[in-house]
């Protein structure tokens, strides 16, 4: 897909038009449109804002989208720490079976929910026995769940009853 932009007096008029729409209309790319590559819209950090539309520059000799990303006011990212905060505690107090991370904290320097005590490494071996390392509300640490069944049927951990439970199929 090959664009093309008009332009005038080296600056550009309008949006870009496919190369095929010109040919089709001018039996040519007309001399004054110039080349354009479309750029993808970057993401912005947590912090950042994207301004909605980019401008068109020539970026080595091609007209192509500039986009522009701006750092957050002082307000704008106290705003969006709150928004951050009183999500990710509704999230983690929606969850199934939330009880059971009760003892849980909102970390505001890393915005995520985290355990009173850091979780051990992970055993390859144990996982590859379906054993996994999880916290235990009951007992406010890291315990290892029984093994998992391997019979082909579909399982969900019960922290209540901290065994494997079957889920039903649809």
């Amino acid at each position: 897909m090959n664009l093309y932009i008009e332009t005038e007096n080296g600056t550009t008029k309008n949006n870009p038009a496919l190369e095929s729409n010109l040919i089709a209309a001018f039996g040519a790319v007309p001399p004054n449109w110039e080349p354009f590559t479309r750029v993808a819209a970057p993401t912005p950090g947590v912090f950042q804002i994207l301004e909605p539309t980019p401008v068109y520059a020539k970026v080595d000799g091609v007209w192509s989208d500039v986009w522009t990303i701006r750092e957050m006011t002082i307000e704008e990212k106290a705003v969006k720490q709150q928004e951050i905060r009183e999500t990710a505690i509704s999230d983690f107090a929606n969850r199934e079976q939330a009880e059971n991370w009760s003892a849980w904290t909102y970390d505001e320097a890393t915005y995520q929910m985290v355990p009173p005590i850091p979780r051990p490494a992970v055993n390859p071996v144990k996982v590859g026995l379906g054993i996994m390392t999880v916290w235990c509300g009951a007992d406010s640490n890291w315990k290892d769940t029984p093994k998992r069944p391997f019979d082909g049927k579909s399982y969900k951990f019960d922290f209540i009853a901290w065994q494997w439970v079957e889920v039903p199929s649809i």
